[in-house]
């Protein structure tokens, strides 16, 4: 920076040191002079300076006062005060009122120079640092909005994610049922019972993920059952049953290794267990029987019993309820039917109206636990391929 675009401002009463000042600063910095402190606000109001020396006794305001405004109005201007009271409290009172240093008469012009240069590196380095402050501020503006907008869009394309991803289930389940027009919605109605009863249980939001994916894809294992046995109208024979049972071990072979199905397999793998124990594949009971297994349970018998069937009509809620609670401690567990039974049956039958859309589940599980579920699938997947536990991180919402 060329020294003559600073400025400095000399005020004195005493005339002969304003010369002196003058002629000393002049061929270094742009100069100029007032003798009281009145005439420095003067000046002050019509342009800035990089610098003000002033004397402290003048007639009118003292050059203290004159320091207090000048560090009050333009915090930037460095103030040296010049005085020949030698009183220590003066030059501590200077200090107190925002001056850089103090100088007592008589000075020597050398010693004045340096003063005068070591205030303005000062000042230098102030406006370097609040230059830096007010640019790291802008940069921290700039990024956080930056990252604002990834984060706005990240949060749309896992929303997407999953939305796509439960639209591939859901059209798996669709496929299934259409091999058995006796069942058609029926997982969708399932999804929304289990959801709404796992809620009334108090199950975490990312259980309930896993119960959505159960009761979904329970059946998936039928895919394997021949439609000679799957369709057949009578009775099955021994063998036929047998066969049968075994789309529960198709359904485990099918999810098998596949991490972001592992929360359906205790649906699929028991959905058709009893809480008494005589139920299939492993004649589980009680406890022993997955949470997610026992709510599907429940939530199964109350879809089929109210809805249509080609060897009978459907049965009102009453009816299904009666049903329900009779098998409570047999078939099902006592917990989930006494959930199931504080669900209003208006709001089962809202439920039932709605299931076959996206958004009933979009209302139970959270966004949050969504994005975190999916972006923990993406974690899995990185750490598969790498063998490290992967950066992905989660967002806050």
């Amino acid at each position: 920076m060329n020294n003559k675009t600073i400025s400095v401002l000399i005020v004195d009463d005493d005339e002969a040191i304003r010369d002196i000042l003058f002629s000393t600063l002049r061929n270094t910095y742009a100069c100029a002079t007032a003798s009281s402190a009145a005439e420095a606000l003067s000046l002050l109001s019509g342009m800035s300076f990089n610098l003000v020396i002033s004397d402290i006794a003048m007639p009118g305001a003292s050059g203290l006062e004159l320091c207090k405004i000048v560090h009050e109005k333009s915090p930037d201007t460095v103030v040296i005060m010049v005085s020949g009271l030698t009183d220590i409290e003066y030059a501590i009172n200077a200090m107190q009122r925002g001056a850089f240093d103090y100088v007592v008469k008589p000075f020597d012009l050398v010693q004045i120079a340096m003063v005068v240069e070591r205030a303005l590196q000062h000042q230098s380095l102030l406006a370097f640092r609040r230059h830096y402050e007010e640019s790291l501020e802008e940069t921290v503006r700039t990024r956080t909005n930056e990252l604002r907008l990834l984060n706005d869009s990240l949060n749309q394309m896992l929303e997407v994610l999953y939305s796509n991803y439960r639209s591939t289930l859901r059209s798996l389940a669709q496929a299934l049922e259409a091999r058995d027009v006796e069942t058609r919605g029926h997982s969708d109605r399932v999804v929304a019972y289990c959801l709404r009863i796992g809620k009334e249980m108090g199950l975490t939001q990312r259980e309930m993920i896993g119960l959505e994916q159960g009761a979904l894809l329970h059946d998936i294992g039928k895919i394997g059952v021949r439609d000679s046995i799957l369709l057949k109208k009578g009775p099955l024979s021994p063998a036929e049953w047998v066969e049968m049972r075994e789309h529960i071990n198709h359904g485990m072979q099918i999810i098998q290794g596949i991490d972001f199905l592992s929360g359906a397999k205790p649906v699929v793998g028991q959905h058709h267990e009893k809480y008494d124990g005589s139920g299939y594949p492993l004649g589980l009971s009680g406890d022993a029987i997955h949470i997610h297994a026992r709510i599907f349970a429940v939530a199964d018998a109350f879809d089929a019993i109210t809805s249509d069937r080609p060897y009978r009509a459907a049965r009102s809620y009453r009816q299904a309820r009666q049903e329900i609670v009779i098998n409570s401690g047999a078939h099902f567990d006592p917990d989930a039917v006494d959930a199931f039974l504080r669900i209003p049956e208006a709001e089962l039958m809202d439920i039932r109206s709605r299931a076959d859309g996206q958004d009933y589940s979009m209302q139970i599980i959270g966004e949050r636990e969504i994005r975190s579920f999916i972006i923990s699938l993406k974690r899995n997947e990185m750490a598969g391929r790498t063998g490290t536990t992967g950066m992905l991180q989660e967002l806050p919402c």
